[in-house]
């Protein structure tokens, strides 16, 4: 299998390059009205016409407006994009709505999804970076770049992107998927879950399939990553071949796991997941 490079995938910068321009805290504020990135929980807040959802722009409702300096993140076709965040028991009033970015039924096309998802994750930094770490003090901007610096030890911090490690098994013309309680009904996906310390990658992948399943694999080949900013994670992909084992559920982790034929396959994530590329490109 030659080498992939799987990079234009759903909230991985790659897909909205053409059209966004990102811009740092330190960089000077844009004079001019442009579009909002206001986000909601897990949700996002759009504007609703004919059906279509998009970024709102130019001037807010009274009842919208940030209580703080919005982060203008960069320019998206041209015009200033600003973001933050809103309490969950606010009422969204029309034409606006609340756009959960896990909706079963896919509204929002990839771009806007993309570029909504990137504000999530920069006011998810934000709010876990007012102090440091390491001594509790607080923080200032390092110009050029969302780190920060400690005012106190002068520690530098930078963005906690946590590494994942997704993987396809196959065995035949079969592939081994999971089931957590809180899916959709029916819904299986792969196996997954975040580093360890001292663990490669494909280490972390193959721990996994065997904490969670019982199944020992082998000859893990890396196909591709996504950026899933819910709330900073880097979701690295595999596909790999079943060694040995029979499945065992740790029902601490999971509902269920079983081995499908690829023909006759569950209800899947959506396809804004890693999990449905691999699966859609890797499990025949």
């Amino acid at each position: 299998m030659p080498y992939p490079e799987q990079i234009n995938l759903p909230f991985n910068f790659s897909f909205i390059r053409d059209s966004f321009e990102p811009r740092h805290p330190s960089d000077r504020e844009p004079a001019d009205k442009g579009f909002w990135a206001i986000i909601q929980g897990n949700n996002v807040v759009l504007a609703q016409e004919n059906g279509t959802l998009s970024l709102p722009e130019g001037d807010l409702p009274e009842w919208l407006a940030p209580h703080a300096a919005p982060l203008c993140i960069g320019l998206w076709h041209g015009r200033p994009v600003r973001t933050f965040a809103v309490s969950t028991k606010l009422a969204i009033e029309p034409p606006l709505v609340s756009e959960p970015f896990n909706a079963n039924e896919q509204r929002l096309d990839f771009p806007t999804m993309t570029l909504a998802g990137l504000a999530k994750q920069i006011l998810h930094w934000e709010l876990q970076s007012h102090h440091c770490s390491r001594c509790g003090a607080a923080m200032e901007r390092i110009p050029g770049t969302w780190g920060k610096r400690c005012i106190g030890c002068t520690a530098e911090h930078y963005p906690h992107i946590h590494p994942c490690a997704i993987v396809l098994v196959r065995h035949g013309d079969q592939v081994l998927l999971t089931r957590k309680s809180e899916w959709p009904p029916g819904r299986y996906s792969l196996v997954a879950g975040f580093l360890d310390f001292g663990e490669s990658l494909e280490e972390c992948a193959i721990r996994e399939v065997r904490e969670e399943t019982g199944v020992e694999i082998e000859n893990v080949r890396y196909v591709g990553s996504q950026n899933w900013p819910f709330p900073a994670q880097l979701m690295a992909g595999f596909v790999a071949d079943y060694a040995g084992g029979d499945v065992q559920v740790d029902l601490n982790e999971l509902e269920d796991a079983r081995w499908f034929p690829v023909d006759a396959l569950p209800l899947l994530p959506p396809k804004r997941s890693i999990a449905r590329h691999i699966i859609d490109t890797f499990a025949q």
